[in-house]
């Protein structure tokens, strides 16, 4: 299990098996104390266990609660080791961060949670008494796959309880906290959502190894970078960033003059027809999805990982940002012209990122050792988006989509670029048409492919390059339905 997915930990391997009740494995990619932070890790007795996938960002104030001596590294998953032996299951709620982790003890109990939004994946299933869980369903073998399935997020479990959801990963229970009478937002809506986005990018930027970012141009990212360019000018460095896209692509050139204001040392990864054609049968491959809008994204995000990763080990995304603030165009249509209506789609597809977005942006980077982390997911910015009246998110009288947002962050961008019409990722880094003619071009070679079928109990293929996609993804993962796959994974 553990070589299947080496990809995500190629810097260490480790392992431990207790008394036949448990078995740890752990591929490391080493960002938080490069060389004391080996897993698993115990307690200073030796009693019990933990390995992880992803960041704790309050790590050390939580390691400031304990008792003098207990913590023996810098290692950010240590915390949560003492956290949960000290009060319990329970305590994974202190957790602030992105992860999935596992806990064994001597003594035969166990322990695996997964963050509140999903960021990082876990996939389990039970067979002959036995519970296994792992990071990515190619961990296991062929034969089990159509048995395993998505560790929920938020939740817990343990030998004795089971599957226990410890929080709601989106607020549900936040409500705006202005009212419809009040038509406009003022400076003190704007700075407190100004602080919690740069509070968000700060957490994120924990390291102890490089972290850059992926800047596409579009307004998300290209926020992220302005405010880790400053937080990197503070510690007497310069920012890298990556991005992608075909030579005239709107991407490539918006990213450039981002990166001149903010002044990164900005990476460029040319696309082109031959490269775009190249990775496609590795991004399905590696995403384990064939919906056309995820892979048009996952190509040139494979390419950019690629390079990034010779260069850093961590990047910074702007995803999450368009579920905050109704950046989808569809969002502004008559359909949810309510405000309430609004706010639950927007609930709704926070609650489903784990299952996409999220899914491609992971596994498209750990494919290459590279970590992303999402600061527009933190649990504090997430509470302050969700709390504004969805009224102020719509599109109405000229006003674009995000504007509370890009009104937030005046003077940190030129005006033309912080006002910029919004581009999907797979279309403004110039992929997305690549793609669309290369499945023309091969349902014209088979007479128009397979659109309007359905060629497995999954659902009706809905366009050449949806054909295109799945005759890929069936190659690589033939025996699984499609329904109980895109419905099953969760994140990745």
């Amino acid at each position: 299990m553990l070589a299947r997915i080496q990809h995500r930990g190629p810097d260490d391997t480790g392992v431990l098996a207790l008394n036949n009740t448990a078995w740890l494995g752990h591929q490391r990619l080493s960002i938080m104390d490069v060389t004391g932070g080996r897993q698993p890790l115990a307690d200073p007795d030796s009693t019990t266990w933990i390995i992880g996938n992803g960041e704790i960002y309050n790590f050390r104030s939580l390691n400031a609660e304990l008792p003098e001596g207990l913590v023996q590294t810098r290692s950010d998953t240590e915390a949560a080791l003492h956290v949960v032996m000290r009060t319990g299951p329970a305590a994974v709620q202190e957790l602030n961060g992105m992860f999935a982790f596992a806990m064994a003890g001597a003594d035969g109990s166990g322990l695996v949670a997964r963050d509140p939004m999903g960021v990082k994946p876990l996939y389990w299933f039970e067979s002959g008494g036995v519970t296994f869980f792992a990071s990515e369903l190619r961990a296991f073998d062929v034969e089990d796959r159509p048995e395993v399935t998505s560790f929920p997020p938020g939740c817990l479990w343990t030998p004795a309880t089971g599957i226990v959801r410890y929080t709601n990963g989106v607020p549900v229970e936040v409500r705006p906290a202005h009212r419809a009478q009040e038509p406009e937002w003022d400076d003190v809506v704007l700075k407190e959502l100004r602080e919690a986005v740069i509070t968000a990018v700060r957490r994120r930027m924990m390291s102890d190894v490089g972290v850059g970012v992926f800047l596409s141009g579009g307004l998300d990212s290209a926020l992220v970078a302005a405010i880790a360019a400053r937080e990197a000018a503070e510690r007497g460095e310069v920012l890298p960033t990556f991005a992608v896209g075909t030579e005239t692509s709107g991407d490539l050139i918006a990213a450039r003059r981002v990166a001149e204001h903010i002044g990164s040392d900005h990476h460029e990864i040319l696309a082109t027809s031959a490269n775009i054609e190249e990775a496609l049968d590795e991004a399905v491959q590696v995403i384990e999805h064939f919906d056309p809008a995820l892979v048009r994204s996952s190509v040139p995000n494979l390419l950019l990982a690629r390079d990034a990763s010779k260069k850093v080990k961590v990047v910074l995304t702007g995803e999450g940002a368009d579920e905050l603030f109704a950046g989808y165009s569809y969002m502004h249509g008559e359909d949810f012209a309510e405000p309430d209506v609004l706010h639950a789609e927007l609930v709704r597809n926070l609650e489903g990122l784990h299952h996409l977005n999220l899914q491609r942006c992971d596994r498209t980077t750990m494919y290459y050792g590279l970590e992303a982390r999402e600061p527009f997911l933190d649990t504090d910015l997430i509470r302050t988006a969700l709390a504004l009246p969805p009224e102020w998110k719509q599109r109405v009288e000229g006003r674009p989509e995000k504007a509370i947002l890009r009104e937030a962050f005046t003077g940190w961008l030129p005006k033309d670029l912080l006002w910029r019409t919004k581009e999907q990722f797979g279309d403004g880094s110039g992929a997305g048409t690549v793609l669309a003619a290369l499945a023309a071009a091969k349902a014209d070679g088979v007479g128009g492919g397979w659109v309007g079928e359905v060629p497995t109990d999954g659902w009706e293929l809905r366009s050449d390059e949806e054909v295109l996609y799945f005759e890929i993804w069936r190659r690589h993962f033939r025996g699984i339905r499609p329904n109980v796959t895109l419905g099953a994974f969760a994140t990745a």
